[in-house]
């Protein structure tokens, strides 16, 4: 079993943690989906990481689906819980982590541009996404340490990942200081193996096209 992956990738963070926390062993690939020479052509339509290829060839992409896929194939520590309203509480947690990564990606890419071809009307809306949906996840959160039940499922995966992609990109928004909930469940996870071995790092990209 191989992941393609990139390093500062939330998405691909999450299916990491998932095969790290299921005991599943795997290859992990490196790539740079914003480059020509991305290996993601042919595997996945849409250019996009992370992408899971099974040894006897098949290959599922989007990180909701590989995992979800892999708390069938593995249904060991499952990301997804049993439990229909646990479950659906987990998800509308990934969606908001997800979403905020989104923000921050385009933000960053939108950065990338020339100072003239720079839109700030899509900067102002990509940082208010970024600012809301980390108050959504600290008022989802409230003292607790876990998202959903009392054990790590996909919301904290998904949340742990959000936030350290912040600190990836964005370390002058200093979330710490504005949610000391989300500070301390940050603290009670850093050490986690799974998370550990998944810290994201940063990648040269080719420069975007004007």
């Amino acid at each position: 079993m191989k992941l393609i992956i990139a390093t500062p990738s939330p998405f691909a963070r999450k299916a990491r943690v998932a095969l790290r926390e299921k005991n599943v062993p795997f290859e992990e690939i490196i790539d740079v989906p914003w480059n020509k020479n991305t290996i993601t052509k042919g595997l996945n339509p849409l250019g996009k990481i992370p992408i899971l290829l099974e040894d006897e060839g098949k290959s599922f992409f989007d990180s909701r689906i590989i995992v979800q896929y892999l708390d069938i194939k593995f249904p060991t520590a499952l990301m997804y819980p049993q439990n229909p309203e646990e479950n659906l509480n987990a998800r509308i947690i990934e969606t908001a982590a997800d979403g905020l990564c989104d923000a921050v990606v385009l933000n960053f890419l939108e950065h990338a541009r020339t100072t003239d071809l720079r839109s700030q009307d899509w900067i102002d809306r990509q940082q208010r996404k970024i600012a809301e949906a980390t108050h959504f996840l600290s008022n989802r959160l409230e003292d607790r340490l876990h998202f959903v039940g009392d054990h790590i499922t996909i919301a904290d995966v998904g949340g742990f990942s959000s936030l350290e992609y912040l600190d990836l990109r964005y370390p002058e928004l200093d979330w710490r200081s504005a949610y000391p909930n989300l500070t301390r469940f940050w603290k009670h996870h850093k050490d986690r193996p799974s998370f550990l071995t998944t810290q994201p790092t940063a990648q040269t990209i080719e420069p975007l096209a004007r």
